[in-house]
């Protein structure tokens, strides 16, 4: 633990997983051939001002490009956000954290700790060597959110706007404002140090408890895969998954996501093979593969469908529900 400024009423926490906010690249002019997870958390504080009657102290939790975040990551991370949350002078968190897998990791942190404190993700999408690095700006704005009173909630910092951590998504993949909360809409901007709410913050979830209890005794996640449903789909996927599982392999496939078209619709033939693996006690649930909006529910449907969830947040419900499955049983 590096302090970062003198200890004060309030503290704000930063904890450093590595990403795009702490590369470095050869050349300054460099935005895209850059090594991920260069530089240490501490060193991104430097030359950052607290806000008024906050400290800032700085952990490094992980060091990775978030392309290759994983679940040991995630419960350490879980666990070092509930053992700052629980000490009564930390105003909030803030966690950096690379673009990739940002919002999975966010929505990740709501569902296990649904918090009463901030917990605010924050990214660049230039490195830290770059002639004008984004995420200085970021991470200022990033700690102001964790010291805003009435904040709770996991939320995402990036580009001057708060995302909720259900709703956001990576939408762009080389812009400076490459997040977005689709028609939900942002939860906030931060103005030179303000925050401006526009809506309520994240609610706490009773279940976050229970979760967080399993996946801190859990030695692994319930293997979850997501299948992409297109125009000429085969079930042949699911069907090799099948018989690795039936083969008794050391990490049979638990759950199916297919990320499905339009209002939830699956090929023909994928879902053919998706009711054979649901029969033989796969789980399975669709999300839609579209950016905006929510599968709305038809009468008859033998799939699952994960409401407004993306692919990649369903997923983790979908360990989730399968880790307290396994837990009841």
């Amino acid at each position: 633990m590096d302090h970062i400024s003198e200890k004060s009423a309030r503290r704000v926490v930063v904890l450093g997983t590595g990403g795009t906010i702490s590369g470095r690249a050869g050349a300054a002019n460099d935005n895209i051939g850059y090594t991920a997870g260069e530089v240490g958390v501490a060193d991104l504080l430097h030359g950052i001002d607290a806000p008024a009657g906050i400290a800032l102290a700085a952990e490094q939790v992980a060091q990775v490009d978030s392309k290759d975040m994983s679940f040991a990551i995630w419960r350490t991370l879980a666990q070092r956000c509930a053992h700052w949350l629980a000490e009564p002078d930390v105003a909030g968190l803030v966690i950096t954290h690379g673009t990739d897998t940002l919002e999975e990791t966010a929505f990740f942190l709501q569902a296990v700790l649904a918090p009463s404190k901030p917990v605010v993700l924050t990214c660049a999408m230039r490195p830290a060597s770059a002639l004008a690095p984004d995420g200085p700006q970021n991470l200022r704005d990033a700690i102001a959110v964790a010291a805003a009173p009435d904040a709770r909630g996991v939320v995402v910092v990036c580009a001057g706007t708060v995302h909720s951590a259900v709703e956001v998504q990576k939408v762009h993949t080389y812009r400076l404002d490459a997040f977005d909360s689709g028609d939900a809409g942002p939860l906030a901007y931060v103005e030179e140090g303000a925050v401006r709410q526009l809506r309520d913050w994240p609610q706490a979830d009773p279940a976050a408890r229970s979760s967080f209890d399993r996946i801190a005794a859990a030695t692994a996640w319930p293997r979850v895969e997501i299948l992409l449903s297109h125009a000429e789909a085969r079930g042949s996927l699911v069907e090799m998954l099948l018989e690795e599982r039936r083969r008794g392999g050391a990490e049979p496939v638990q759950g199916i996501v297919l990320a499905a078209t339009g209002n939830g619709t699956v090929h023909q033939a994928l879902e053919a093979a998706a009711l054979r693996a649901q029969a033989e006690g796969v789980s399975v649930l669709r999300a839609t593969r579209c950016a905006e909006g929510r599968i709305l529910p038809k009468p008859g449907q033998r799939l699952r469908d994960a409401g407004a969830l993306t692919p990649v947040k369903a997923r983790i419900s979908l360990m989730l529900e399968l880790l307290a499955d396994a837990s009841a049983g």
